[in-house]
């Protein structure tokens, strides 16, 4: 009996602490990204599910947008056709972007929609296909940051117009749009977007309140080398300076610049956490500490208080 008091009193606590953020938050509009990394763990995927469906069911309004890296690199290997990443974004061939249809429209899509009903979240699985969601272009080849060399990314897009009436009416009506990142052009030809870019421009079109971007590391670094020098928060002169030091790399180059694009779009605040960390988005979201890192146009407009607690989740 005494146990059941304990974590009873716990549950309660934790509930009134909380109060005040699910007040400020309703009716707020959530962008979360995942990478494909989660996706190969039921228990991770679960877990994570989990806690959107907390942030759903306080009637936060969510969108979920997913990547599906792992995966489709395990099918393309088994078909026989070799992955190609630069500059932390995959090279789709003519032979991969069927594959790439297949994995993310299909094989995450339809996963995370299984968990998301056994979870008793109204889901709806979409891609930037659908209704003409995101409308991109074949993307030009491009000069690399790294080098004077260019490259051409195959059927690779880049966004033109993010449509939001699907979403809009999806979420007046109580739904969660489940979205894959893949895309067309006007000609119907099927493009793959990086989910991190897809999530931004979403995020910046909806005007959302957050972008949650979870990921495999435990946030942004100080020191590539050392998990534990986590920035607790930064803005976009700090993710600049990142950059130029090199300290920003490989895969987190697409997420810096999808952080820039939903800052100067209107998303009010990025956070980049880890989802092995355990309820990582509930802490980000409902306690002043958070858990990653919080990224806004500029920290001199963060509170006292956020600055002195090294406040991740920003509340304010």
């Amino acid at each position: 009996m005494i146990t059941h008091r304990t974590d009873s009193a716990a549950v309660i606590h934790a509930l009134r602490s909380a109060a005040p953020y699910i007040r400020l938050y309703k009716g707020k509009t959530f962008v979360i990204k995942a990478g494909g990394g989660v996706f190969g763990d039921p228990a991770a995927t679960r877990a994570l599910i989990e806690q959107i469906a907390v942030l759903h069911h306080f009637g936060i309004r969510v969108v979920f947008v997913h990547g599906g890296g792992p995966q489709l690199t395990q099918v393309t290997e088994q078909l026989g056709v070799p992955t190609q990443i630069i500059e932390g974004r995959r090279v789709t061939d003519a032979r991969s972007i069927d594959a790439t249809a297949m994995v993310l429209s299909g094989l995450i899509n339809t996963r995370i929609l299984a968990v998301c009903r056994e979870l008793e979240i109204p889901a709806i699985g979409i891609s930037g296909v659908d209704a003409g969601l995101v409308q991109a272009h074949k993307r030009s080849p491009v000069k690399l940051q790294s080098s004077d060399a260019t490259v051409d990314y195959g059927f690779v897009g880049d966004i033109d117009y993010i449509d939001t009436d699907v979403l809009k009416k999806l979420l007046d009506n109580g739904l969660m749009p489940v979205i894959s990142p893949l895309s067309s052009d006007d000609q119907g030809t099927l493009l793959n977007i990086n989910a991190d870019t897809v999530a931004a421009a979403i995020g910046a079109a909806l005007s959302a309140e957050k972008l949650i971007l979870c990921t495999g590391a435990p946030g942004i670094l100080e020191r590539l080398e050392d998990p534990t020098s986590i920035i607790s928060f930064t803005d976009l002169a700090g993710i600049k300076r990142l950059r130029k030091e090199m300290r920003i790399n490989d895969g987190m180059l697409p997420k810096a610049t999808a952080i820039e694009a939903a800052i100067q779009g209107g998303v009010r605040r990025v956070h980049v956490i880890s989802y092995k960390t355990v309820d990582g988005i509930l802490a980000e979201v409902f306690t002043n500490e958070g858990t990653g890192t919080l990224i806004v146009a500029d920290t001199k407009a963060l509170a006292p208080a956020e600055l002195a607690a090294g406040n991740k989740g920003g509340k304010t």
